[in-house]
């Protein structure tokens, strides 16, 4: 999916979602169906994982996870497991699909009341996150369902043809 593939789906995901958690649905089978471009998806079309059963893992799950790494870690701590800052996503992903994923990533969320004071700012113009959304996403998908442990996934499957071009072309880079 090209950059601007990927903005248009983010601007429907967020008219759709609208960032109300309460409506969200849970994620669905994740068995993988279809592979473009390094992504696969499932039954549904939304992205999925595809682990071999001798742990190698597929381009966006790697690419996922060094994403998730430079970005959420900081907030989210390692392996999305949650922090004293922010929530453990290996959890929240149980309950929320795709597009409540991208509505919450690109709108951020504010749940502000006297028990709690959750604050996670809108990611919708930061491009490192926004043009590796469905990385991140397959990469948690994978943690919350228990396909994928802790750590550095230590096989992955080479980089698909024009995955660099079409990275370099969303974050807005001339090569």
């Amino acid at each position: 999916m090209n950059g601007r593939s990927r903005l248009i789906l983010i601007a429907i995901a967020l008219a759709i979602g609208g960032g109300i958690a309460a409506l969200a649905a849970a994620p669905g089978n994740p068995k993988p169906v279809k592979q473009s471009g390094g992504i696969w998806t499932d039954r549904q079309g939304a992205p999925t994982y595809k682990i071999s059963k001798d742990g190698t893992v597929d381009w966006g799950t790697f690419v996922g996870y060094l994403r998730y790494s430079d970005t959420c870690l900081r907030c989210h701590g390692p392996d999305g497991l949650g922090s004293s800052y922010a929530p453990d996503l290996v959890h929240a992903l149980k309950g929320i699909d795709y597009s409540q994923f991208i509505a919450d990533v690109a709108g951020g969320i504010k749940a502000v009341n006297s028990a709690q004071d959750l604050v996670m700012p809108s990611f919708g113009t930061d491009r490192n996150v926004m043009c590796f959304i469905q990385e991140i996403y397959v990469y948690l998908r994978a943690r919350s369902t228990g396909a994928l442990g802790r750590g550095r996934p230590e096989k992955r499957v080479a980089s698909p043809k024009g995955f660099n071009q079409s990275s370099y072309k969303c974050l807005g880079i001339s090569m």
